[in-house]
């Protein structure tokens, strides 16, 4: 039926399948003679146990989702990895959905093959009318891609920061429909910002005739998120939507899913894809489907959300104990916000200090945002980099409740940021001494010269 078994498969079984599937390829062949250039040789037992054999790859030269005869086995492999996960992004939420692909390349630069399949639908544009998210890889897919990112800064809204429709909407009339390739929003982000005003956003791209792409980069794993695309989807206009499959489904960096409600425009992406491509992605994401299978994928979501529940509850006491507060942002589903205004009044040294002091306590994920730093990405300079806005009222941590994650992974992470706090602010203390004796002796001795 190409749908995700309901229950998982054991290891014996999956690797039973491959191996079927393998023998299906040329290479594999017994008495096979290959005369071509490239004819699935590889020098190492090891690279091909690793591959199950499967070394032909996927799709043609001119076709990512075309259809190889002399690796049947390998063109199975595809077929079915798109149909699995085409079944799972309905599961988490967006049934409408009618096609989707696994690309090897991660969602930055799948992005950017959505970018240029639309540069062919629509020559004369030269903007993309992005409202702004401080992650550094869908601001370079669309430089990548050749095109002017147009940014609309977000909206504060309490401790959220929101998109601003009303800029988004003069912007198109300024610059003119026509000139505009897409409008890029996103779902999935760290909090204070929160997922884009999809259903509104879409609602634009369909009055005044503008592609939609959605940055959905860990958002399949959000019921949320995955319902403002099927919502967006129903009032308005989105063509496609990217996410990763790293951070979805827990396999190696290394692939993403291109998926749409228009097959024929999904189709455009698969094949303006350059030659063959690595099937590691698909493979890994198979695996990982059928070892699971659709109820285990659900518990995992399930799980997710009751893990967001228990650190946000958590985080909220530790952020209370520390006089401090964790950010109220509602609309953001994964991501979580604690201000740091305490070691922010010292100085921003002491907000970078505490990720270091978090890092070398192998605290991996948390993300500590000071105010006011600038970074420049490919000659546009952002002011207040990585808050996504200006300006944004304080300094604050953030954590996330992703897929995968444990009770024992947010009770140690609290209890080593506990730790952390408290020798910031003792050593903030100190400093603040320090200063204060250094500026009264600076002081007499003005007097006396």
């Amino acid at each position: 039926k190409g749908k995700c078994p309901e229950d998982g498969w054991d290891e014996s079984t999956i690797e039973l399948f491959l191996h079927e599937l393998a023998i299906m390829d040329s290479n594999n062949f017994l008495g096979n003679c290959g005369v071509g250039e490239r004819e699935g040789r590889v020098a190492s037992g090891l690279v091909a146990r690793r591959h199950y054999r499967l070394i032909h790859g996927i799709g043609r030269s001119g076709d990512i989702s075309a259809v190889q005869p002399k690796a049947a086995g390998s063109s199975l492999l595809n077929k079915l990895t798109n149909s699995v996960v085409l079944d799972i992004i309905k599961l988490a939420g967006v049934r409408t959905v009618t096609n989707c692909f696994v690309v090897p390349m991660a969602t930055g630069m799948s992005l950017t093959l959505c970018f240029l399949t639309l540069r062919h639908k629509r020559p004369k544009a030269k903007y993309i009318i992005w409202p702004r998210i401080d992650q550094k890889s869908c601001f370079k897919s669309m430089i990548t891609a050749g095109f002017e990112p147009v940014v609309i800064e977000n909206v504060l809204e309490g401790d959220e920061l929101r998109t601003d429709i009303e800029a988004v909407e003069a912007k198109i009339k300024a610059l003119g429909a026509e000139n505009i390739l897409c409008v890029h929003s996103t779902t999935s982000c760290f909090a204070p910002r929160v997922p884009d005003r999809l259903e509104e956003l879409s609602v634009i791209c369909a009055n005044y005739d503008i592609p939609h792409i959605v940055n959905n980069a860990y958002g399949v794993q959000s019921s949320k998120c995955m319902h403002l695309i099927q919502e967006g989807a129903r009032v308005g206009r989105i063509d496609a939507f990217v996410q990763s499959l790293d951070k979805n489904f827990m396999v190696p960096v290394g692939g993403a899913i291109i998926a749409g409600f228009n097959e024929s425009f999904i189709q455009e992406i698969s094949k303006m894809y350059p030659g063959k491509a690595s099937a590691s992605p698909s493979l890994d994401v198979l695996i990982t489907l059928l070892s699971l299978g659709a109820n285990g994928y659900k518990q995992l979501l399930k799980e997710r959300k009751e893990m967001f529940s228990y650190l946000s509850s958590e985080l909220k006491k530790l952020a209370d104990n520390h006089n401090e507060r964790l950010l109220d942002t509602p609309h953001n589903p994964i991501s979580l916000a604690m201000s740091l205004k305490n070691l922010d009044e010292n100085s921003d040294a002491a907000v970078t200090q505490l990720g270091s002091m978090l890092f070398t306590r192998q605290v991996s994920g948390a993300r500590v945002v000071p105010c006011g730093s600038v970074q420049t990405v490919n000659n546009y300079t952002f002011k207040g980099f990585m808050s996504h806005a200006n300006d944004y009222p304080c300094a604050y941590l953030n954590a996330a409740s992703a897929i995968g994650i444990k009770k024992q992974d947010v009770d140690v992470f609290l209890k080593r940021l506990d730790k952390c706090l408290k020798t910031s602010r003792k050593e903030s203390k100190k400093g603040k001494v320090v200063n204060e004796v250094s500026n009264s002796n600076t002081g007499t001795e003005q007097l006396e010269d």
